[in-house]
C-alpha cells in the first residue's frame, strides 16, 4: 500500500508527443503528433523529412536539401524540444525566419562557387520551390538564427570552431560550456525568444544568452554574408517579427521529438 501511495503521489509526465494537463493550462501547445507531417510545410517532391519511431527524421542526402517548417508563425515564445543525431551529423533549429531561397546548379551560375554568394544570386534572381529538380544537388534555405544541433566529437564545424558546437547560436555565440550528450542519446533543448533578447538551454543548462542587436551578432554576420547580402540585411534588420519553426535538413541523420511551444506576452 505505502509504495502504490508513493506512485500515486509522483508528478505525472507527459508521454512523448502529447501534453500534460499542466502544461496545456500553462498554454502550452504541439508542434508534431508522432505520427504525421500535420502542421509542417514541406514541398509535395520532397523527402528531407520523414516521421520515424514517433520522431522527425532528417533524411541524409535527399532528393534536395530542404528545411521543413512550420505552418504556423510565431512571434516571442518559449519553445522545447528533444534531439539526437546519428554520428557525424549536423542539423538545426531555426527562428525569427526571414525569407526563403531556392539554390541549384539549374537557376545559379556554375561560375559562382561560394554558397553564400549563390544564395545571393538566387535572391536576385528568384525561383519557385516547386522547380527544384530532384536530383539531389539543390536547396531550399530558410534565412533564420539556428539553434544549432550537431554531433561534437566528429563533425568538422563542430571541431573548427566552439560557435559551431551544440546549443550555440550558430556561427554567432558559442555555448557557454559543453553539457551535450553521447552521440545517439536524446538532449533536451530549449528556446527562449523575446523582442531581441534569445536564450538556448541544453539539458537544462543556459549556455546562450544573447541579444540579437548586439554588435557581435552583426560583426558576425558581416564575416560571413558582407553587409551587401541580402541575408545580412534580413538578419540585422528583421523586418517580421513572426515567423515558423524550422528543422534544419544538413543532409545528415537527426531525430526530434516533444516538440512543443507556448507565445510569451
Amino acid at each position: 500500500m505505502f509504495r502504490y501511495l508513493l506512485l500515486m503521489a509522483a508528478p505525472l509526465t507527459a508521454a512523448d508527443n502529447t501534453l500534460t494537463p499542466e502544461e496545456k493550462r500553462a498554454g502550452w501547445k504541439l508542434l508534431f503528433d508522432g505520427r504525421t507531417l500535420a502542421g509542417w510545410d514541406l514541398s509535395a517532391q520532397s523527402d528531407a523529412y520523414t516521421v520515424a519511431d514517433s520522431a522527425l527524421r532528417s533524411t541524409p542526402r535527399p532528393k534536395f536539401r530542404e528545411d521543413i517548417a512550420t505552418k504556423e508563425s510565431f512571434g516571442d515564445f518559449e519553445l522545447s524540444f528533444d534531439w539526437k543525431v546519428a554520428p557525424g551529423s549536423n542539423s538545426g533549429v531555426k527562428y525569427r525566419t526571414q525569407a526563403i531561397g531556392v539554390v541549384h546548379p539549374a537557376f545559379v551560375p556554375d561560375t559562382i562557387k561560394k554558397f553564400e554568394h549563390r544564395l545571393d544570386y538566387a535572391f536576385a534572381h528568384p525561383q519557385p520551390r516547386e522547380k527544384m529538380p530532384q536530383d539531389g544537388r539543390g536547396e531550399i534555405y530558410y534565412v533564420a538564427f539556428e539553434y544549432q544541433v550537431i554531433d561534437n566529437t566528429a563533425h568538422s564545424d563542430a571541431k573548427r570552431s566552439r560557435k559551431s558546437q551544440a546549443g550555440a547560436l550558430y556561427q554567432l555565440i558559442a555555448p557557454t560550456e559543453d553539457v551535450v550528450k553521447g552521440v545517439g542519446e536524446w538532449n533536451a533543448g530549449r528556446i527562449v525568444v523575446r523582442g531581441s533578447r534569445v536564450e538556448h538551454w541544453l539539458n537544462g543548462k543556459k549556455v546562450v544568452d544573447a541579444s540579437l542587436d548586439d554588435p557581435a551578432i552583426s560583426a558576425g554576420l558581416e564575416a560571413r554574408w558582407t553587409t551587401q547580402s541580402p541575408v545580412y540585411q534580413f538578419l540585422t534588420r528583421r523586418p517580421k517579427a513572426r515567423g515558423p519553426i524550422v528543422l534544419q535538413n544538413h543532409n545528415d541523420e537527426a531525430w526530434y521529438k516533444n516538440l512543443k511551444i507556448r507565445e510569451l506576452k
